[in-house]
């Protein structure tokens, strides 16, 4: 009896799970050819290689599970108290659950009660980027750099910047995204970057950018490299999508 008909039909379905974890996680491409001719051996080293250390994500799918519970019984309790407290933690949950409109609709109550609120400011301008309102982040981000210049580990001047992007106000992000690559090296503010600079046709610099998103894969351990995985799938697409042998446009 051959290995192949030792495995079947377990391979063919280690294949089928090993490709589906394939499709939504999006490793290195060089795992789809393991999986597809190493059969279902191929499978189970990807399983071992790929799939077992996916297994601490399920702490996200866990995490969820209980915010949503905490968002039903929060949902009840401002029917009745709709103490600023309750409204804000109830939009923190909003936010992170990405129930961006009702998050915003809640920051709006709690910034009205309270104005004072940096963080409520702050997420607020978070959603409202989500929601493709980039004038109304503007605003809500400029207020919180204009208190805190580092607010949220310097991501709020990086956010800020792309914000002035997305509204036409080139030279002030610009600016602002020089600030922010000074001390900052999120990924998603690098991401940002490189899309304003491809936008001005400033296109050797975007892909510089983009490119030391992807430089940061080789050191970094590997759970990290999980969770950076969109940034540089991102990253990747925007380097494929700019013009070969463009020199950089003028600066603003």
């Amino acid at each position: 009896m051959g290995l192949g008909a030792l495995f079947y039909p377990w391979g063919i379905i280690l294949q089928a799970i090993a490709v589906v974890h394939f499709i939504r996680r999006r490793p290195d491409t060089f795992w789809l050819w393991i999986i597809i001719i190493g059969g279902g051996l191929g499978a189970a080293v990807y399983m071992v290689a790929e799939m077992l250390p996916d297994v601490n994500l399920l702490r996200g799918v866990v995490n969820s599970m209980g915010r949503r519970k905490r968002i039903r019984d929060l949902e009840a309790v401002v029917l009745e108290n709709t103490a600023v407290g309750n409204l804000e933690e109830l939009a923190d949950l909003y936010l992170e659950e990405r129930q961006f409109a009702r998050a915003k609709a809640l920051y709006d109550k709690v910034i009205a009660s309270r104005s004072d609120s940096l963080d409520a400011f702050y997420r607020r301008g978070l959603a409202e980027l989500e929601l493709g309102d980039a004038p109304a982040a503007l605003a809500d981000l400029d207020l919180v750099i204009s208190r805190d210049p580092k607010y949220d580990f310097n991501r709020a001047i990086g956010l800020l910047a792309h914000a002035s992007a997305l509204t036409s106000h080139a030279d002030r992000a610009d600016a602002l995204f020089q600030k922010a690559i000074e001390v900052s090296t999120l990924s998603e503010t690098y991401y940002n970057y490189a899309t304003f600079l491809a936008d001005q046709k400033r296109t050797a610099e975007a892909r510089e950018w983009a490119q030391r998103i992807l430089a940061k894969k080789p050191t970094m351990p590997s759970y990290l490299r999980r969770l950076e995985r969109p940034w540089f799938s991102k990253a990747s697409a925007l380097i494929k999508k700019l013009p070969a042998d463009q020199a950089s446009g003028p600066r603003g």
